[in-house]
């Protein structure tokens, strides 16, 4: 079936609300509903669910979708259903009539989105039985799980080419959020027999307010963070399940509505504090990072990670939580040498090399983003490959930092890396700068090279921070998957040859002066004043809603529709219907009772 883009975008309209694509959606619909194999990658927050549910919504027949958690399966199906589409999810948290009978359901053509995990899928009669439905797409969400260098590898995941296979080579996309280039690769070649039509939107969140500090007053820091954010939804990240249990009880000390989440907790007690999280406003949650991809809440305002994470993919896959609903959100992330003695510790225990220099080069990677003195965009934007101006939104930007030049040692350490051939990675040239008589340096002859020994005055740890700052100054860049070697970019060749001077951070490498701040903001809330009483009645009345129905708070509107109706205030069913976010669906649904909250305001 053959259906227009124009018709795609009336249907986003009707069902969903929403005036308009996202930028980057209506190209990866378009190619959708032309039959082509996709593969996406998309920031959180820019709709990639979107792009599988319009063309099944428009298209008919019935699309499976991959999913790797049951939580989020479920919170997709329940808002696919308010806006009055056919969804279901089977999964092994149903009661057996529920399975049958969204089976039943899938089997009639009644349904137009199924959502399974990859471990059911991977069944031979469950293949089976898809095939007698008749799919028409596969849609692998999360792709990432499907790469032996994505941070959240599962292996169920390996067995969707068979699957596909099985199904008569069903049209197929494969989405993701956090993908570097090892990662994309491998997902494409894991997946798709031939290449796919490839889309890579971008991994800005341009809302999301950047901040990174080392952990002296770790406590305190936190405390003032979650403090000033009062009421708001929020997620603070905990590396060990006792500091998410104590994270969590101090915060309702200082009088936060805090609940803790780990995996060492009953199943019960979890599934509670992830629905409270999910259905109420104004819960801060103290988790582990196994409260991960099941979040699907658009109004978390902040994520605070009290502990460095394993690298960038996580890091970004983490704070991407907040502010999906495109409004302003912050994030802070705590860092200090015990955390990288212990990162590095870890990824030593085992026993595949490649990914322990895999892991080990991500983990650089992360740590240059830490003690960056530009833009933490910027830096964050180039390790996925892209380049960026300065935000004016994270604490770079607004606050500045002490520097010092850097530009003799910076030469130093990119002179080394040239007449190396570009060909290794930190330890080496190291090595080569400090002049160490190491048996590798005399075999390659590198004992004779001009900078053998240039840098014997200053300690490793000093070259160490060195190649980090460079790296994280977009002067040098790494194939992480080809042992970590580094090789220079433009920038780093303009100042190897004097045309640029390079500071570096005076807290990393010595004293220094301070930048000049600067002061930005990035903020796509709706414009205009807000009616903050009418705000706080519209969201009760969600509140009640939800519980009435069961489903998750934003599954009846998101805070961004409330707070446009705070603002525009609506009369009748015409003018809510304008807002973002209010479809055919929903305006039947829960359209008058809104209306009377504004009535009786406005009375």
């Amino acid at each position: 079936m053959t259906v227009s883009l124009a018709a795609a975008r009336e249907a986003l309209r009707r069902v969903y609300g929403f005036d308009d694509f996202r930028p980057g959606q209506d190209h990866v619909v378009a190619a959708v509903l032309g039959g082509e194999d996709v593969f996406a990658v998309m920031p959180t927050g820019s709709g990639k669910s979107i792009c599988y549910q319009l063309p099944a919504i428009v298209r008919g027949g019935l699309t499976v979708v991959v999913s790797p958690l049951i939580a989020l399966m479920r919170d997709q199906v329940r808002q696919l259903e308010a806006m009055g589409v056919a969804a279901g999810c089977v999964t092994s948290a149903n009661d057996p009539e529920e399975n049958r009978r969204i089976g039943r359901a899938a089997r009639d053509g009644a349904l137009r989105l199924l959502y399974a995990a990859p471990e059911r899928l991977s069944r031979p009669d469950i293949a089976a039985f898809l095939e007698r439905c008749g799919v028409d797409l596969l849609a692998v969400d999360e792709a990432h799980c499907v790469s032996q260098w994505g941070h959240d590898f599962r292996p169920e995941y390996l067995e969707l080419g068979g699957l596909r296979d099985a199904l008569g080579g069903v049209q197929m996309i494969a989405l993701t959020a956090t993908a570097d280039a090892a990662t994309r690769n491998d997902i494409e070649s894991r997946l798709f027999a031939e290449a796919p039509r490839r889309f890579v939107q971008g991994f800005d969140r341009p809302n999301i307010r950047l901040a990174m500090a080392l952990k002296n007053g770790a406590d305190d820091r936190i405390a003032r963070f979650v403090g000033e954010r009062r009421g708001e939804s929020g997620i603070v990240y905990c590396r060990s399940r006792k500091g998410a249990e104590e994270r969590a009880a101090a915060l309702r000390a200082a009088g936060h509505d805090a609940v803790a989440y780990h995996a060492g907790m009953d199943r019960g007690e979890r599934v509670a504090a992830q629905d409270r999280f999910q259905r109420e406003d104004g819960i801060v949650v103290a988790a582990t990072v196994a409260f991960g991809m099941g979040i699907d809440k658009p109004d978390v305002r902040f994520v605070c990670h009290a502990d460095m994470p394993d690298n960038i993919e996580s890091w970004y896959q983490e704070i991407g939580r907040a502010g999906r609903d495109g409004l302003p959100a912050d994030t802070l992330t705590l860092y200090g040498m015990a955390d990288m003695r212990f990162l590095r510790s870890r990824i030593e225990e085992g026993d595949d090399e490649d990914r322990k220099r895999v892991a080990s080069q991500r983990l650089n990677a992360l740590v240059a983003l830490c003690e960056s003195h530009r833009c933490r965009r910027q830096t964050l934007l180039a390790y996925f490959g892209e380049r960026a101006a300065p935000c004016g939104n994270c604490d770079l930007c607004i606050d500045g930092v002490a520097t010092v030049d850097g530009t003799e040692d910076a030469q130093k350490a990119l002179s080394a890396i040239v007449r190396t051939g570009e060909r290794f990675a930190t330890r080496h040239l190291v090595a080569l700068l400090r002049g160490a008589p190491t048996a590798r340096l005399r075999e390659l002859g590198h004992d004779r090279l001009p900078t053998f020994g240039v840098g014997a005055n200053r300690p490793e740890k000093h070259w160490q921070a060195v190649f980090r700052q460079l790296y994280a100054a977009g002067c040098i860049d790494m194939d992480i998957v080809r042992y970590g070697r580094w090789f220079l970019t433009d920038a780093g060749r303009e100042v190897l040859r004097g045309g640029a001077p390079f500071e570096m951070r005076a807290d990393v490498v010595g004293p220094g002066r301070s930048r000049a701040k600067r002061r930005g903001t990035a903020s796509a809330a709706p414009e205009g004043p807000v009616d903050e009483p009418l705000l706080a009645a519209l969201k009760a009345k969600r509140r009640s809603l939800a519980e009435a129905r069961s489903v998750p708070a934003f599954v009846v509107f998101s805070d961004r529709t409330l707070i446009e109706m705070a603002q525009r205030k609506p009369r009748t069913p015409e003018a809510m219907a304008g807002l973002y976010g209010v479809g055919a669906a929903k305006l039947e649904r829960y359209g008058q009772a809104f209306l009377d909250v504004i009535g009786e305001r406005a009375s």
